[in-house]
């Protein structure tokens, strides 16, 4: 495989580039070498999805270890504490526009505001899961496609 594509693959799934930096780059490959872009598409947003599972397991493992440390107990466990008890004042309205708040934030195109933020964002509230997953990787194939049109219009 070439190394442009693997490089395409592998900001795919980094924080901060995700589809945002990989895409472009496996788009102008395909370009440039007349090839189709679908298939290198689904696989970019299969990846950026799957990575959510990920992040979810490697938030937990991590947060449940540094918990042992007194200074992050100290201060993280506050701050998560305090988020947690307002979300439960306004849970009725998370519910309704939170996953739909969500989604939109991960749609953005923008560096910082993709799936690992998502993720992030939705295991700090405590929100559901699957709840969550699916409004991240709705927001995740909204910025695929909007990404997509715009490195097509940059790169044909």
């Amino acid at each position: 495989m070439d190394p442009q594509i693997l490089l395409g693959f592998l900001l795919t799934v980094l924080p901060i580039f995700e589809l945002r930096g990989g895409l472009p780059i496996i788009v102008e490959y395909a370009v440039r070498n007349g090839i189709p872009v679908w298939p290198y598409f689904l696989i970019v947003l299969i990846l950026n999805i799957l990575v959510v599972f990920l992040i979810f397991i490697f938030f937990d493992f991590l947060h449940e270890i540094l918990m042992k440390l007194k200074s992050y107990r100290r201060v993280i466990g506050t701050i998560l504490t305090r988020l947690q008890k307002r979300i439960g004042k306004v849970k009725n309205n998370m519910d309704r526009w939170g996953y739909l708040a969500l989604m939109f934030f991960v749609a953005i195109p923008l560096p910082g505001s993709g799936a690992w933020t998502g993720t992030l964002v939705a295991w700090t509230l405590g929100l559901d899961r699957w709840k969550s997953l699916v409004a991240i990787a709705s927001g995740v194939i909204i910025a695929g496609f909007l990404i997509l049109l715009f490195s097509l219009g940059l790169f044909s």
